[in-house]
């Protein structure tokens, strides 16, 4: 605990619902402000004499930074550091942590979900009983909408580290092969496929890496059409891997199974998205909530306090530049 530090959560209400104990979080600084939400305007107003900066989204630029000289430590609630401009942290001596592996059961499991409900066709049939076309039907059954089994399938694979491990793990107990994915930039390696070679194995592909020039438009129209007639496709990683003006083609032509995505490239997307045309078939949409079970919201807690007291014991960790 540091009896003096004054910390400030800069959008404490993207993380916590009322649901989560900050008995931790709060012990670990003389004093925490928790604010709501905040416009970038006037984040260096509420960090005027903080030590310590809370973010989940909330940008902190080079000229934010520049405005707070008593800063010496970012805490991200989240694992993405694209809202921090690093350089301008470390030329600063500003040590930014992050939290990792919070979510990887919830993400898992949403994961599962979707790739359940396209193979069910689950929204297709919620969809007509509402409409009343069971409570119209001939026999006791309603099979208009053809489900598929995932036992026997292949699911392709891309990014394996522990939130991708986790999802093979489902995968093969529900009687899937997995095939993993090479990604461009990395090693080669044995056991990883070329897309070209992976795609038209898959009966399903999920999306486990991170967003970076190299995967940015990772699936578009050429890989999309590699994919076997059928197949689908799971993003639960971020938005700006899959081309979404091309997976909006794909859809509409009939050549996936269909599509289920809790990221898109701009969130929330005010200014549209392909993907939010009202005419495209077999696609579902979640509003990037994929990681936020009260379970894994409560680690965030946990581990940002776990961060701030090894840092003011002079062994930070979970760094990510400092």
């Amino acid at each position: 605990m540091n009896n003096s530090a004054r910390a400030v959560f800069l959008d404490h209400a993207s993380l916590d619902l009322g649901d989560l104990d900050m008995a931790p979080l709060r012990q670990a600084f003389g004093e925490l402000v928790l604010q709501p939400s905040c416009a970038e305007a006037d984040v260096a107003g509420l960090l005027r004499g903080a030590q310590v900066a809370i973010s989940n989204k909330v940008n902190l630029s080079a000229e934010t930074l520049a405005a707070c000289p008593d800063l010496k430590l970012i805490l991200i609630s989240a694992t993405g550091t694209n809202n921090v401009d690093l350089a301008a942290a470390r030329e600063r001596g500003i040590v930014v942590a992050n939290c990792q592996g919070y979510g990887t059961a919830s993400v898992a499991q949403h994961t599962l979900m979707l790739l359940l409900a396209l193979a069910t066709r689950l929204p297709d049939y919620q969809t007509a009983i509402r409409d009343g076309a069971w409570q119209r039907a001939s026999q006791f059954c309603l099979l208009d909408f053809p489900i598929v089994e995932l036992e026997g399938k292949t699911l392709g694979l891309l990014g394996h580290g522990e939130l991708g491990g986790a999802v093979a793990r489902l995968a093969e107990a529900f009687g899937m092969r997995v095939l993993l994915g090479a990604l461009p930039g990395r090693p080669p390696r044995a056991d990883r496929l070329p897309l070209s070679e992976l795609l038209p194995q898959a009966d399903a592909l999920t999306l486990h890496c991170p967003l970076n020039e190299q995967t940015r438009d990772l699936i578009g129209a050429a890989e999309l059409a590699l994919m076997k007639p059928g197949a689908l496709l799971v993003n639960t990683a971020r938005g700006g891997l899959v081309n979404e003006q091309a997976l909006a083609d794909a859809l509409r032509a009939g050549h996936l199974g269909g599509a289920a995505l809790d990221v898109l490239s701009e969130e929330p997307p005010r200014d549209g998205n392909p993907l939010l045309a009202p005419d495209i078939p077999r696609l579902i949409l979640t509003p990037h909530n994929a990681w936020g079970s009260r379970e894994a919201r409560q680690r965030i807690v946990g581990q940002l306090a776990e961060n701030a007291e090894a840092f003011f014991a002079g062994t930070p960790r979970r760094v990510v530049s400092g």
